[in-house]
Parts: C-alpha cells; structure tokens; sequence
C-alpha cells in the first residue's frame, strides 16, 4: 500500500470516529440519550419528555440512529427506541464526567441546575450494606415508566410530582435514601429539599440508575402495587 494511499484511509477512518462525535454535539440529543438509558421509549414520550416537538425529536433520533447509538422497533403505527447497547450508556456516562472534570462552563452549569446540596448523599456501596441490614426506605422518584422498565431492588416508586401528596406513604421514624436517573439528576435533590423540609430524614445516592446499571448490580422491573 502506497503511503497516499495508507494516509487516505487513515483519514476515511477518523471521519468515521468523528461522525459519532459529531452525533453528540448537541445538547438535546444527550437529553435523549439519558432519557433512553432509563429504558425503551415511543417518540411521542420522549418528544415530551425532552421538551422537544415530534419532527425536532424525531430528527435528533434519527442523527443517533444513522450514528449506531441507538435501535428501534416497531409496534404498529409506533416506533419504539433504545440504547443500542451498554456501551452508549457508558460513553454517555464517561462524556458527562470528563466534560465536568475539563470544561471550565460544566460545574457552574450542573450547580445551577441542581441547586444547593446541603443534606449529604451516599454510595453504592453503602446503600447495599444498609439495604441488607434493614434501617433504610430506598425511594426511587423517577416517572413511573421509568421504574417499572427497571429500580434498585426494594425501592419504592413515588414520582417526584406526586411525593408532596403521598409523604404519609413513607414511615416517619426511618432514614430515606433517594436516587433518580443518575448524578445529574435533579428530580432527587428537588425530593430531599422536600423531605427535609418536611422534617424526615433524608439523604441522596450519590449517582443513580444509570451508574447502578453499568456497575452490574441487580435490577429489578415489577408491576407498581
């Protein structure tokens, strides 16, 4: 092979690895990316989900399906959409935490978005040693779709919008762990402030069901009682 031509395929190569990263410039398709780490959805759930019109979400999934991020089936008239495997999610996770770690704009973002943290949060680890020993509420506030497709086994399912109406639901005398989608989730800061304020005690995981997922803990997806 002449060296013209080992350095135009050298170059066909590296578009091809730039064509995925062209695939994530764009924050709204990360948005759907971690919408879709929860698990299988319609476009119509994730158009409203995301915030986006069907034809702007529609365009954005078909930029990551044409990229291998993501698969999809159909039922009928409705497409359905997933991950095309875990090793998105785990791009996805590692994006996140190398964009937070070297792009000076990240951290003032994800703190204004999250707002202050001032009530503590706990590990992986921990929240399985607790589990097992019995003196905590694990409480999952994500979207009910969200938890039936998949939770940490023994957590409660109350969706963050319904937890102000549905407190009594949670024993008064117990500590109450809370997760959501993942670290930069901020549906279970927004459940602890409530909690707290409400005078229970309550504290945050410290990620969430992305990161409890690609650490291959168990999972399970059950009916909601």
């Amino acid at each position: 092979m002449s060296e013209n031509t080992k350095s135009a395929t050298k170059a066909r190569l590296y578009d091809a690895f730039a064509a995925s990263g062209k695939a994530l410039a764009s924050g709204k398709r990360l948005e759907l990316l971690d919408l879709l780490a929860q698990g299988e959805r319609t476009v119509d759930a994730l158009a409203k989900a995301a915030g986006l019109n069907l034809t702007t979400a529609s365009a954005h999934l078909q930029t990551l399906k044409q990229a291998g991020f993501v698969s999809t089936r159909r039922d009928g008239v409705r497409i359905h959409y997933r991950l095309a495997g875990d090793d998105v999610a785990q791009l996805f996770a590692l994006l996140r935490k190398v964009a937070d770690r070297h792009q000076a704009a990240v951290p003032a973002a994800r703190d204004a978005y999250l707002g202050q943290d001032t009530t503590g949060e706990m590990s992986r680890e921990e929240l399985r040693v607790r589990v097992a020993a019995g003196d905590i509420v694990v409480l999952d506030v994500r979207p009910a779709q969200e938890y039936l497709a998949g939770h940490i086994p023994g957590a409660l399912s109350i969706p963050v919008q319904e937890l102000a109406g549905r407190i009594n639901e949670l024993p008064e005398d117990t500590e109450i762990v809370v997760y959501c989608r993942g670290e930069y989730c901020v549906l279970a800061y927004d459940a602890v402030r409530l909690l707290t304020d409400r005078g229970r005690r309550a504290i945050r995981l410290n990620d969430g069901m992305l990161e409890w997922r690609l650490s291959e803990l168990p999972v399970d997806a059950a009916e909601l009682t």
